[in-house]
């Protein structure tokens, strides 16, 4: 069943790298422009990104649009061509699925075994047949999918038949990602695809987590080196041809170490402690990524998440003591900040902290009060009038 499992993790991955980031930076405000300032940002960004200097934005904005840049329309013998090629391997993975659904437990030993990893290496010869005649390159990307889920469950196949008594699954997961990962590496050091590099880093990192832990090494210290190690695997891939697996490498590596930190601090202290110290140390981090500005979607996750964690945190620890009204004060200063960094996600939360706060202290202290409601009221036309009059006096300025 561990292949499936695995089969579940790839496949959200991918939907996330699909879905997730244009839901999440719609949501956080990361991708919106609505004015010349912000497409100039947007523009800068991109400029940093893929290291694009000056020179070649006005060299290609100069270069006179030629039509041999537009792709060629293809003939209808290469579209049938495509699609038959499409359906007929649909049709054989169907065919395969479904034996091995049917009969799988009536199979032999050998017969399991061929039809997962003996599949899977066949897979493997015409994803190279593939690479190497460059005739497909649309297929490459199914192929190496196919080929690497198929071996990886046909290791774990073998494994089980040849030991069927077997009840380590850390030496088995590690036997099979270590061969995987040897795999994935030597492709990739032939044929230089993103596909590729993904599978080798996944290996690697599931190999070297898998390792650590038969060490008997904690979790938050597995978590707190790798994902350290995976950070700056990330800011490497910056300047390399697979640079679009940075951004999701240093998710990744962000998350798995601030959840060793957090796992740690609340060891050590409180689990109130460690949300707002590992909320801050995601906020910072997000900050450095706002300041580069070159992933700005990362940038209000970021914020998102550590403001989250630091305002829960910083809740659990004021509530029923005589600092409660801190909370305020600070979630209110939080809002010079929101403005300074233009953060949407930011704003979002700080404003729900400061809401929610004013509801428990009104439901706590003023439960049959018709003075405070007023009272709250007065202020935010007091506040509206502040904002509205240093704004006329910035444009005066």
């Amino acid at each position: 069943m561990i292949w499936l499992l695995l089969l579940l993790v790839v496949v959200v991955l991918v939907g996330g790298g699909m879905w997730g980031w244009p839901l999440l930076a719609g949501i956080l405000g990361a991708s919106s422009v609505s004015d010349k300032p912000g497409a100039l940002n947007s523009i800068a960004q991109l400029m940093r990104k893929y290291d694009i200097t000056p020179a070649e934005v006005e060299a290609a904005f100069h270069a006179p649009v030629s039509s041999g840049a537009m792709p060629a329309p293809r003939s209808k013998g290469e579209v049938a061509k495509t699609l038959f090629t499409y359906l007929g391997a649909i049709f054989i993975l169907a065919g395969v699925g479904t034996y091995i659904g049917t009969f799988w437990e009536s199979m032999g030993s050998v017969m399991r075994v061929f039809m997962t990893l003996g599949v899977g290496y066949i897979l493997l010869l015409v994803l190279v047949s593939a690479l190497r005649e460059d005739k497909y390159p649309r297929l490459i990307l199914p192929l190496a999918l196919a080929a690497v889920l198929m071996m990886t469950g046909g290791w774990f196949v073998l494994i089980h038949e040849v030991f069927p008594r077997g009840d380590n699954w850390r030496l088995a997961v590690l036997a099979v990602f270590g061969v995987m990962a040897l795999h994935q590496g030597a492709l990739l050091g032939k044929f230089r695809l993103t596909v590729l590099a993904f599978w080798t880093l996944f290996f690697i990192y599931g190999f070297m987590q898998v390792g650590l832990d038969l060490l008997d090494v904690p979790f938050a210290y597995i978590a707190i080196i790798l994902g350290a190690s995976l950070f700056m695997v990330g800011t490497a891939l910056e300047k390399t041809p697979f640079r679009v697996l940075a951004e999701p490498a240093l998710l990744i590596g962000t998350i798995w170490l601030n959840s060793g930190l957090f796992d740690r601090i609340a060891i050590a202290t409180t689990a109130s402690w460690a949300g707002l110290v590992t909320g801050v140390c995601v906020m910072f981090a997000a900050y450095g990524m706002h300041q580069s500005g070159r992933y700005p979607r990362l940038a209000g996750l970021g914020y998102f998440i550590g403001s989250v964690m630091a305002y829960s945190g910083l809740f659990d620890l004021v509530r029923n003591t005589p600092f409660e009204l801190a909370y305020l004060a600070l979630s209110a200063s939080m809002l010079y900040a929101c403005v300074v960094l233009q953060s949407r996600a930011l704003l979002f939360t700080t404003v729900i902290a400061m809401l929610g706060f004013i509801g428990f202290y009104t439901a706590k202290h003023f439960a049959n009060s018709l003075g405070w409601p007023i009272t709250l009221v007065l202020m935010g036309v007091a506040f509206l009038a502040v904002g509205t009059i240093a704004l006329r006096v910035k444009r005066r300025i």
